[in-house]
């Protein structure tokens, strides 16, 4: 299994209403302190079945990225139909929905 295979993986555990920080999925990819890996294996993803969405930043900001044309912020649209908060400054609320994995890697 490749990287980007590897973090696919680890995003199709998080469950809907949590979210993962870059940097949670790359420490539990085996690449502590190298969250840009996370960043490059979403922007090179093809299989929409991945849930992208639940990718945010450590402080719970949202990929801006998406919306910068003036169009709809599709991942704050996804993430409100599985029930997650934000903070009033837009930011997921992340001590009501951090991903929590007990233990990730038990069927990997």
């Amino acid at each position: 299994m490749n990287t980007f295979e590897k973090i696919y993986e680890i995003i199709n555990k998080i469950p809907a209403g949590q979210v993962a920080t870059y940097g949670q999925i790359a420490a539990l990819a085996g690449y502590p302190r190298n969250a840009r890996v996370v960043g490059y294996a979403l922007h090179g993803l093809r299989d929409m079945t991945v849930p992208w969405h639940r990718v945010v930043a450590k402080n719970g900001v949202l990929n801006m990225r998406c919306c910068t044309d003036g169009t709809l912020n599709i991942q704050r649209i996804l993430l409100d139909i599985e029930g997650v908060s934000f903070t009033p400054d837009g930011r997921v609320d992340l001590e009501k929905h951090s991903f929590k994995p007990v233990d990730i890697f038990a069927d990997m």
